[in-house]
């Protein structure tokens, strides 16, 4: 992606930023110094970040809470980035509609029966405009479940072919194009589209 579109990429997002509080929610071992989360959270002032007191168990009510405690007050609606565990917690505080939930990218969930979460986990649509972004070699959710929770949850799915799990260690650090995915999931939130 050139400089000028990228420009146009932050510059809608920071404007949506006036009508939503963007949310990063990590998963287990929180996202590093050079995950896409962390460099996007170092790229626009605007985002936010759940804290954690325990990052390294995964508890689904935990990281529930973490969300619930961040967006706390606030009056202006959500829109969560979830990735792997952390995309599975956003998930079901949207599913729950006890917040102001506009959006949500999930991106590389995490497969629920390899936390115990799938009893909590909703298996039926979000009720926001939803994007799923999925791996074909994802070690922590194969790509035919991930298309079967995107279908579940009434999800556009983004398949990105063969890029791990969508980490630091796949090679998503700045992750521009995960700006732009962002970027038309906000486009459907103003739209009122699912």
């Amino acid at each position: 992606m050139g400089f000028e579109q990228m420009h146009e990429v932050d510059a809608a997002l920071s404007e949506a930023s006036a009508r939503y509080s963007f949310v990063l929610v990590p998963g287990l071992y929180d996202s590093g110094p050079e995950h896409w989360q962390t460099h996007w959270q170092a790229r626009h002032g605007f985002w936010q970040r759940i804290a954690q007191r325990d990052w390294n168990t995964a508890d689904i009510e935990r990281w529930i809470g973490a969300i619930r405690r961040l967006l706390g007050p606030r009056s202006r609606p959500a829109i969560l980035v979830g990735h792997s565990f952390g995309a599975l917690a956003s998930c079901c505080l949207a599913a729950d509609r006890s917040h102001a939930i506009a959006g949500l990218m999930v991106v590389a969930p995490a497969e629920p029966s390899r936390f115990e979460a799938e009893d909590r986990v909703p298996t039926t649509p979000l009720g926001v405009p939803a994007v799923v972004v999925a791996s074909h070699n994802d070690p922590v959710m194969r790509f035919p479940r991930a298309v079967h929770w995107a279908g579940a949850w009434q999800a556009e799915l983004v398949d990105l072919g063969e890029a791990g799990h969508i980490n630091a260690e796949a090679g998503f650090g700045p992750w521009p194009y995960g700006l732009r995915i962002l970027r038309a999931l906000v486009a459907r939130v103003d739209a009122g589209t699912g």
